[in-house]
């Protein structure tokens, strides 16, 4: 059996990428030999080929919430795996609406699909996948994986979820989009690495500069939907975890902040060990 790990296939909070940017939020969990999608922003199709997975394979995908940093590239994943040589069949969990957004995809790309099923052979894609929609709690046990969820503090959106994945020997939890919450702490108690998002508070006047296109709302929605890195810290330790890995990193494309710098925002709260997400890294369980 292989070694179970998770990567971090991209860092990137936000939808926008710049030259010199990492990508948009997505991962890989590998647990029990099982490959496990978790949000499939812009590029997880490249970032899943670069850790050698064979995207005919593909069996299950998690989406934690419908931003399109998190789910833009679904469609694009799933269709690229079926010409690929994916044949057999694709559940995808997540909030209610994915299954509009896949009919939609399926809509805008009806003449390729169709050309692709009669003049190569392929099965039917739409026949493939599944959609099943997620709420707080126990959503599935697969293959001796358990995997859970909490609805997290990211408004004006309802339907965002931490999830877990738990098996009998390794416990790892995403933090998903969320302000900090104390229930999160519960939810990730124990866990061998909590994956969590990150703002580095200093940094933020100098990206909505940067962004350009956003007014005061903007600002108004990182400070009430999301967590800066002293608040993913103090979770962490209250959780008890064994690592705190840093991701969906705000700004993470700003030359001006490194590694150094996340590592200061944790220190007040955490001395425990630290991973700065940056896309690819492969954290060994």
């Amino acid at each position: 059996m292989t070694q179970d790990y998770i990567a971090l296939l991209g860092t990137k909070g936000g939808p926008a990428i710049r030259p010199g940017s990492s990508m948009p939020t997505s991962n890989l969990v590998c647990l029990n030999g099982q490959q496990i999608v978790l949000d499939c922003g812009l590029g997880v199709t490249r970032g899943l080929v670069n850790q050698e997975m064979q995207l005919k394979d593909l069996s299950l995908i998690f989406i934690s919430h419908l931003h399109s940093d998190h789910y833009l590239e679904l469609g694009s994943l799933i269709h690229t795996a079926w010409t690929a040589g994916l044949k057999t069949p694709v559940d995808v969990y997540g909030p209610a609406g994915l299954d509009e957004y896949w009919a939609g995809f399926l809509t805008a790309m009806k003449a390729d699909i169709d050309l692709r099923t009669e003049d190569e052979g392929r099965p039917d894609l739409k026949a493939l996948v599944t959609f099943h929609v997620i709420d707080a709690g126990e959503v599935i046990t697969h293959e001796g994986i358990t995997v859970s969820a909490i609805r997290t503090e990211h408004p004006p959106l309802v339907d965002c979820f931490a999830l877990s994945f738990k098996t009998d020997k390794t416990h790892v939890v995403f933090s998903g989009d969320t302000a900090p919450i104390a229930a999160l702490a519960d939810f990730a108690r124990g866990a061998d690495v909590l994956v969590h998002e990150a703002m580095l508070e200093s940094a933020l006047p100098a990206l909505m500069k940067r962004v350009g296109n956003g007014s005061d709302k903007l600002m108004a929605h990182w400070l009430r939907s999301h967590s800066f890195a002293h608040d993913a810290a103090k979770t962490a330790k209250n959780a008890g975890v064994k690592r705190l890995a840093l991701s969906h990193l705000i700004p993470s494309d700003d030359p001006t902040y490194g590694i150094q710098d996340w590592q200061d925002a944790v220190a007040p709260e955490w001395d425990g060990p630290l991973i700065v997400g940056h896309d690819g890294i492969k954290i060994d369980l």
